[in-house]
């Protein structure tokens, strides 16, 4: 006979109810439950918390860093879950999505490969649904980004976008008809290893010439160092800028200048806009989709980085002048958009965990009934 633990015991219904998330996502999230979540943003840098309303609102964020990549994956385990314990006091979360800087596996399980931290095939979802009361959703990063830009910002209305962010590296993720395409294996959407240039730049990823190597943040970087550390007249207004500590120089400080009209500064954002619309063109001729959507920090350059990109774009789209363009815009939710995917992603699954808990309490009430009319049979005896 079935007992009380029977239909109390929550850890291995909930990962039942994690193995049954369909990608049906489109139909899914009309009628996902209204309730409140957790996304977490988890980069190479920072781990960024929020709790997220229904329509994509923040209620309430926490931030911290990252641990040392050096160190176990469990800490970065532990940080999480402090996150999310904090944000529980003060709201009623109902799910929590992980948002990671990673590959992650067709099942939204583990944790392939992370570039920027010490996660190998991390069960990184059943391990915190263990230690969490509420059911754990795991995406890559670029994905949650995108699916809140097509749920919240740039992307709404659109029915074939592909989401390229650019920061450290380039990530991104396409969405096809209100489904993110994860690809086989799930990992879908790593655009920043193109080769673009044969024998070029060395790439962590082992390979050379990676798009990622001549239109992302490192990139920006590398290139202003360089000019700086050669001493290049067009780079006095960076090295006196830093007071001649070239390793100082950033990508957000790049743009200021850029901004305040330092001529290299522009220049060098006008190459990295010239190679993004190189990559574009060739996503546009393997995907066709009606809108590119540009997120990431280095994005925040907007038009300094934008404008020239169209602009290659036009110039290398196959079939140019003879077939629709795609619309280039920037991303409009900025450095949270992964958090809010997360946290929204994660609404899908809170909505099945609702209903499997409501089967299990149906269950034991129809239990109870059952006992108590045993009980009331044995008393009249």
């Amino acid at each position: 006979m079935s007992t009380y633990r029977d239909f109390t015991h929550r850890g291995s219904a909930r990962a039942t109810v994690l193995r049954t998330v369909g990608t049906r996502e489109r139909r899914s999230h009309l009628t996902a439950p209204r309730v409140p979540t957790v996304g977490i943003d988890i980069g190479g840098t920072k781990v960024m918390a929020g709790v997220v309303d229904a329509d994509g609102n923040i209620l309430e964020r926490l931030r911290t860093e990252t641990p040392d990549k050096s160190k176990s994956p469990k800490v970065v385990e532990d940080t999480i879950v402090e996150l999310v314990l904090d944000l529980s006091d003060r709201h009623d979360v109902h799910a929590v999505g992980i948002g990671a800087a990673g590959w992650v596996d067709a099942d939204r399980n583990r944790i392939l490969f992370a570039p920027h931290l010490s996660w190998r095939n991390e069960p990184l979802r059943d391990r915190l649904a263990g230690r969490l009361a509420v059911p754990v959703l795991v995406d890559n990063d670029a994905n949650a980004a995108a699916w809140a830009e097509w749920r919240f910002g740039a992307g709404r209305g659109e029915d074939h976008l592909v989401m390229i962010t650019l920061g450290t590296g380039i990530g991104g993720a396409i969405l096809e008809d209100g489904q993110v395409k994860r690809g086989k294996f799930g990992v879908a959407g790593e655009f920043g290893h193109m080769q673009v240039v044969p024998g070029g730049h060395r790439c962590p990823c082992g390979n050379r010439g990676c798009w990622e190597q001549y239109s992302s943040g490192n990139a920006l970087v590398r290139e202003a160092r360089e000019l700086a550390a050669a001493d290049s007249p067009v780079a006095y207004g960076i090295i006196e800028h830093v007071k001649g500590n070239i390793s100082d120089i950033s990508g957000p400080m790049i743009t200021e200048l850029a901004r305040e009209g330092d001529a290299m500064c522009i220049e060098l954002l006008q190459d990295i806009g010239q190679w993004l619309g190189v990559g574009i063109a060739n996503l546009a001729a393997a995907l066709d989709p009606s809108c590119f959507v540009i997120g990431g920090g280095v994005s925040a350059a907007d038009d300094l980085l934008i404008a020239p990109a169209r602009d290659a774009f036009r110039r290398h789209l196959t079939g140019r002048g003879y077939r629709p363009e795609a619309r280039i815009t920037r991303a409009q939710l900025g450095p949270e958009a992964g958090m809010v995917g997360a946290a929204d992603l994660a609404r899908l699954v809170a909505r099945r965990f609702r209903r499997a808990n409501r089967r299990r309490v149906e269950r034991y009430e129809r239990y109870e009934r059952y006992a108590e009319a045993r009980r009331g049979a044995k008393g009249t005896l």
